[in-house]
């Protein structure tokens, strides 16, 4: 019994590790956006579109994650503790499409595409 105990413990201890992972949104405005030319501001609005792609993806697992976990959690309470609350992705989507308004004005102001 005293086994099961640790093993219980050690399990809730671990768990909200796997819960997910801290949002690391990019800045709106960077330092070297002052230096971009159209070609390098047009690239890194590409690389942010399919960042928000690959986001967009991650943000479905964890949908899906913490379905699983809370309807198994009805069954294995310590479940409930690998659930994700922290959002990162949302999160960080949101930054990459506040970054992205401002390349395009940026863009704009530079008169890029023109």
């Amino acid at each position: 019994m005293h086994n099961r105990l640790i093993v219980a413990a050690a399990l809730v201890l671990a768990l909200p590790a796997c819960a997910g992972r801290a949002p690391a949104p990019v800045p709106v405005v960077q330092p070297a956006d002052k230096a971009l030319d159209c070609p390098q501001i047009a690239a890194e609005v590409a690389a942010n579109d399919s960042k928000i792609r690959e986001l967009g993806r991650e943000e479905g697992a964890k949908v899906a994650q913490n379905v699983a976990a809370g309807v198994a959690g009805l069954f294995i309470w310590p479940l409930w503790f690998a659930m994700d609350f922290q959002g990162a992705a949302g999160k960080e989507v949101a930054a990459l499409q506040q970054r992205q308004s401002y390349l395009a004005t940026l863009a704009a102001e530079r008169r890029c595409g023109q």
